[in-house]
């Protein structure tokens, strides 16, 4: 769903803006020795030979034990031409070789070697070898687990999530970590989708615990929001942004990473398959039955304790935000709704990634309070 957005730069939001050689055959000499004549003139011949080539005696010449005029051995001069027709040959080689150098087909033509270029996004980010696209908002990154399911990785679309958090169990905490560009240095620059610049989802790895969280970010690229772990064990956090590359275009990620808050883990089982749940006095109930790579709708309801649709306000831009959570590798979708509600109930468009089970979040706000609706699902 492409919608407007706004870029921040350290801590102010401003409107965005985005969007042959040749050679000559070697010389000749004018005249080669022949053995055996005696006239004058081609001894005069051979003397003017022997005098360009270096003046090499010619055996068995003159009488009377006198030596006669220097000349060239026809062997010689022979032998005098074949090397150095090589050494101009090996040369030529040389440098046809050098104004013909194999191009790399892994790098455009005018590309500075050892510089990352991608694709279809203007190569400023290298993208890793494998993996599949997902859509966010109307923008598609080449990121996630190859099926579909994003905030698998650390490190996507040039882009790394560095968290610097430790957690304690049932001790307020802060959550700090930088995002950073594949020059290690911390981006500043991030478009604000749905009223946030970050959104930070944590959950802990039995798919419990679930929070919704927006960070502020301090000049220096930290992210920072207070958080308190309300059990140990093994934690995900996911870092979904939208950010805003050098030349303006805009990429958005879904960073992962993994994060311990100490103590004994006692996982808990996935609660059995739902269409309704129940929070804080409101009763959820969404109908539809996702499936693999194809996209379908869900529609949620919120009814009150009296049965009547629960008054919803918009929240984040949006009358409801959906993550999916997969049981296993925790792959991660987060799906908006449709702008236009359908009567009482929210509509969001969605395709699981592959088969098993799921938990899905809703949130969705009444009164000006967030609650949060929590469902298993499983999918064939």
């Amino acid at each position: 769903m492409p919608e407007s957005s706004s870029v921040t730069s350290g801590t102010g939001v401003v409107p965005d803006d985005s969007e042959a050689g040749s050679g000559a055959p070697a010389a000749q000499p004018g005249h080669a020795a022949r053995s055996g004549d005696a006239a004058p003139s081609d001894e005069a011949a051979l003397s003017d030979d022997a005098a360009r080539w270096g003046g090499a005696a010619r055996s068995g010449d003159g009488a009377g034990g006198s030596a006669g005029p220097a000349v060239v051995d026809r062997e010689t001069l022979r032998l005098a031409l074949v090397v150095g027709g090589l050494v101009l040959a090996v040369l030529l080689g040389f440098g046809l070789g050098r104004m013909n150098a194999p191009v790399d087909p892994a790098r455009p033509a005018g590309a500075t070697a050892g510089v990352a270029t991608g694709g279809a996004d203007g190569g400023a980010h290298a993208h890793s070898p494998g993996t599949g696209a997902h859509t966010h908002d109307g923008a598609t990154v080449t990121q996630g687990g190859g099926d579909g399911a994003t905030g698998l990785s650390i490190t996507s679309a040039g882009y790394t999530l560095v968290p610097s958090t430790e957690l304690v169990a049932g001790r307020a905490g802060e959550l700090r970590f930088q995002i950073r560009d594949d020059q290690r240095r911390a981006v500043t620059r991030f478009a604000v989708v749905h009223d946030k610049p970050m959104h930070v989802i944590m959950v802990r790895r039995d798919l419990s615990g679930y929070r919704h969280l927006h960070p502020t970010m301090a000049a220096d690229g930290t992210w920072s929001v207070p958080i308190t772990a309300p059990e140990a064990g093994p934690w995900r956090m996911y870092a979904d942004f939208t950010a805003v590359a050098d030349d303006g275009r805009q990429v958005a990620v879904v960073l992962g990473a993994d994060l311990t808050a100490s103590g004994a883990y006692r996982p808990r089982p996935l609660p059995a398959a739902a269409t309704s749940a129940a929070v804080d006095g409101f009763t959820v109930e969404y109908a539809g039955t996702p499936e693999v790579g194809k996209s379908v709708p869900l529609r949620f309801r919120v009814t009150g304790t009296d049965g009547a649709a629960a008054a919803l306000e918009p929240y984040l831009g949006a009358y409801g935000h959906l993550v999916a959570l997969r049981e296993g590798d925790l792959g991660y979708l987060h799906v908006h709704p449709e702008p236009v509600r359908d009567g009482d109930d929210v509509t969001f468009w969605l395709a699981a990634p592959g088969p098993g089970s799921y938990r899905m979040f809703l949130d969705f706000q009444v009164g000006g309070v967030v609650r949060t609706a929590e469902f298993t699902l499983t999918v064939a």
